[in-house]
């Protein structure tokens, strides 16, 4: 009998260096975001359909790590207390052929995770509207992270942009997702704006 590999441990959540929630940035109490870069971390359609266009090549989703989550850092989203314990934290790379262009972590309620992510490889986006079931997306806020493994994985020094939101169904909360974009989206969106002091 083959033995079961042991779960990879989660990383530690990115550290904010700067936040705001998304009306602020919107209202332009933050900094100006370019056109492009605003449509990415503001709008409420999918990351994965964004990179997809962008590139022109199919998003693969490399799990990091899936495991309980029972105690959120400070790092966390606060919207995560809106979800019913006990907690899952699901940690992704999102890559473009031979580009990592976003990593992902997301919370759930540890029966929803089993019921909607049955295949781990599948971009939370595809799990969620597999049967054309009704979903809405709301962006909570925006940040400015930095963290050493990302870092690594992006092959470019930070801050990185990210942004929180919640997906609901039913007027109910499914999940809280942080996404973090590589600074060689660049290349295709042009630079995103000056960083705040």
């Amino acid at each position: 009998m083959t033995p079961t590999p042991e779960p990879a441990a989660l990383w530690p959540s990115p550290q904010p260096l700067w936040q705001a929630s998304a009306e602020e940035v919107v209202s332009a109490v933050s900094p100006r975001l370019s056109g492009s870069w605003r449509l990415l971390l503001l709008g409420d359609g999918s990351p994965t359909r964004h990179l997809q266009s962008l590139t022109g090549l199919a998003v693969e989703v490399e799990v990091i790590a899936m495991a309980p989550d029972p105690h959120p850092g400070a790092e966390a989203p606060a919207e995560i207390a809106e979800l019913e314990p006990p907690l899952l934290r699901r940690q992704v790379w999102l890559r473009c052929g031979q580009d990592t262009l976003a990593w992902a972590e997301s919370w759930w309620n540890q029966e929803e995770a089993d019921r909607h992510l049955q295949e781990r490889n599948l971009p939370i986006w595809r799990s969620l509207t597999a049967k054309r079931a009704e979903l809405y997306r709301e962006v909570d806020g925006l940040a400015l992270v930095e963290a050493p493994l990302l870092e690594q994985g992006f092959g470019q020094p930070g801050p990185y942009w990210s942004r929180h939101y919640r997906f609901f169904r039913g007027g109910r909360e499914l999940t809280v997702i942080r996404e973090v974009f590589a600074p060689a989206l660049e290349r295709w969106l042009g630079p995103a704006a000056h960083i705040p002091s």
